[in-house]
């Protein structure tokens, strides 16, 4: 991967806003990523959704884990870590934290950047991913969404993330969405309009929430 195509999208106004990194699932930054993209910009965010998959689309689950699998692990971390950082030059309050937010694969990565660049990230929204790993140094806030039937992140998951986050103390609520499987909030046989509707509510009030308190935060410093 030589260099990461990504989308950028800011609010209506022309303004910048602060800074929402959105992470696609294995299925590539289609144009339904760049729909929520825009969806989210127009709530007054800057927001830029790299291409992980260098412009791979894979057409079916099988595709998907296979692209996932051929990437390199290293070319992955980078290209998340330099969007991460091109983000909070663009985003407004440069050099501020910014919001992470995933999908699937992009939500494990998600979690791995909060725990990688706390400066960083300051807050970090999941759909049904998950890691394992040491979120010590972690800084940020974090929600996630979770089906109750989900083939790709079995409970055991959901509550060995859920026990790393709470173990690095930090603020964390997880959602779990009855009878419905992985992609439920994405287009497809597995989509739930009453969940989906429900976890964009709630996302987009944590987002407010917290970028309300980085404001704060920053209004305080000496």
């Amino acid at each position: 991967m030589t260099g990461t195509e990504a989308f950028f999208v800011g609010p209506r106004s022309g303004e910048r806003g602060p800074g929402v990194l959105l992470l696609h699932s294995w299925w590539g930054l289609t144009e339904w990523f760049k729909d929520l993209a825009t969806s989210i910009a127009d709530e007054g965010y800057s927001v830029l959704a790299p291409d992980l998959l260098d412009g791979e689309r894979p057409a079916t689950a099988v595709e998907g884990e296979a692209a996932l699998a051929a990437m390199s692990p290293d070319d992955l971390a980078n290209s998340v870590l330099s969007s991460a950082r091109v983000l909070q030059r663009a985003a407004a309050g440069q050099d501020q934290p910014i919001a992470v937010v995933g999908f699937s694969m992009g939500a494990s990565m998600a979690l791995w950047l909060a725990a990688r660049l706390p400066d960083v990230v300051d807050t970090c929204v999941v759909f049904y991913g998950a890691q394992s790993i040491d979120f010590d140094q972690a800084a940020a806030s974090f929600q996630g969404h979770f089906a109750e039937n989900d083939h790709l992140v079995s409970e055991e998951d959901r509550v060995l993330t859920e026990a790393f986050l709470r173990l690095g103390d930090n603020e964390t609520e997880f959602h779990i969405y009855p009878d419905t499987g992985h992609w439920f909030f994405e287009p497809g046989d597995q989509h739930d309009s009453a969940a989906s509707e429900l976890a964009w509510a709630r996302m987009l009030d944590f987002l407010a929430r917290q970028t309300s308190r980085s404001a704060t935060s920053t209004n305080e410093s000496p």
